[in-house]
């Protein structure tokens, strides 16, 4: 089961919500790439009863994804869960018949951004010298995106409807990338040209950080963290909303890319928090190699896996631990993935090293997916060896 949740969440219905997953599930939930919560281990039988739970919860989750800014940072150009909100209620009564996975980007324009999350549309806030505006986007993450212009924020929930409404009309399965290969920009012209005005594509910035701390707008603090891998236990979680809500955090807050914020910390209490989540097993630090590699459940928390995905990775981490240290941050900091099979589903993109499970054994993409065509393969027991080597192989190169 996966929900982006809609808003923040307060601690005591987060842990009651990992409680459910090791109650009716096998106990793993994950934080996904873009935000979401993925709990595993549900069965035909356990599914509703899990549902039932969390329902009485009250905790807000998606129709269409409308993916908001996590915090109210000081930077913040414009609120953005304020027109994430508007524009949940406005899509909700349109009924719109969208794909699964079309979304709406809210970003507004603060220091923890949303360049890297793809979307169908996407407004991202930009300040000017009368009142703040967005720059509206379609298809892809930002550097991708096909920038129509600025809006008004009065506006753009208004815009953003109508530009859902274009998708929608060419069928069910339509997305904004597959509209505009085919028809171009003039699809959209309609709907955008009489809110729209011209402006140049918003300037690149730098890779948002969520692990670490993060200033609030009213002065108090969030905590960013993330579970290693992307999974977590349940009883883990559990005592982190616990550690959080004693230490006086308001809500819990999932972020792209896999990370949990512990939002509206009093200064002084940041330190135990950080300890206590390290402690627990958690990612408290931006350095942290564990963020360099990606991993799946694999078997046999998969039916799909073909090798023990997140054991193959705590063998790896040690191993390559000085490498991946050692390494330059790029834009998308993962460098290894682990996949428990072609579909690669933890990172679908490229990366340098993509270990995918075969029935050969583990075999390794060199700057590919999952779906690459493996160079070589290798046995599960020596695969920390054979990545290391690989890895010493290509520093010496670039060297």
């Amino acid at each position: 089961m996966r929900m982006m949740p809609a808003g923040p969440i307060p601690p005591t219905a987060f842990a009651a919500f990992c409680e459910a997953a090791r109650k009716h599930g096998n106990g793993t939930l994950e934080v996904t790439a873009r935000g979401s919560l993925q709990v595993r281990g549900l069965t035909p039988h356990s599914a509703q009863p899990f549902a039932s739970a969390v329902a009485v919860l009250d905790i807000a989750a998606e129709g269409v994804p409308v993916i908001a800014s996590p915090l109210d940072e000081p930077d913040a150009a414009i609120d953005a869960d304020h027109l994430a909100a508007e524009l949940r209620r406005a899509l909700a009564e349109t009924r719109l018949a969208l794909a699964a996975k079309v979304s709406v980007v809210v970003d507004g324009g603060s220091r923890l951004h949303l360049d890297a999350i793809s979307a169908d549309v996407r407004l991202r806030a930009v300040a000017s010298a009368a009142r703040p505006r967005f720059c509206i986007g379609l298809g892809g993450d930002s550097a991708a995106a096909t920038w129509l212009g600025t809006i008004a924020p009065d506006r753009a929930a208004e815009a953003v409807v109508g530009l859902m409404g274009v998708i929608a009309a060419r069928g069910p399965a339509a997305r904004a990338a597959d509209v505009l290969r085919t028809e171009g920009i003039r699809a959209f012209a309609s709907v955008a040209g009489d809110c729209v005005e011209p402006s140049p594509a918003p300037a690149p910035r730098k890779p948002a950080e969520p692990i670490g701390l993060h200033e609030l707008r009213d002065g108090r603090l969030a905590v960013g963290l993330a579970p290693a891998f992307g999974h977590a236990h349940a009883d883990a979680l559990c005592e982190l909303a616990r550690v959080a809500a004693t230490n006086g955090a308001e809500t819990i807050r999932t972020a792209p890319p896999r990370a949990l914020l512990l939002v509206g910390l009093d200064p002084a209490n940041t330190a135990g928090v950080v300890r206590a989540a390290d402690e627990l097993g958690f990612v408290t630090q931006a350095a942290d190699p564990r963020r360099r590699i990606a991993a799946c459940p694999g078997a046999p928390a998969c039916a799909s896996g073909l090798i023990r995905a997140r054991e193959l990775v705590a063998a790896l981490v040690p191993a390559l631990a000085t490498q991946l240290a050692s390494d330059s941050r790029p834009a998308d900091p993962v460098k290894i993935h682990v996949s428990g099979c072609v579909k690669g589903c933890a990172h679908p993109r490229t990366a340098a090293f993509t270990v995918v499970g075969t029935e050969h054994g583990c075999g390794i993409v060199r700057d590919g997916p999952a779906r690459g065509v493996p160079s070589h393969y290798v046995d599960p027991a020596d695969l920390a060896a054979a990545v290391a080597r690989l890895m010493a192989e290509n520093g010496a190169r670039r060297g």
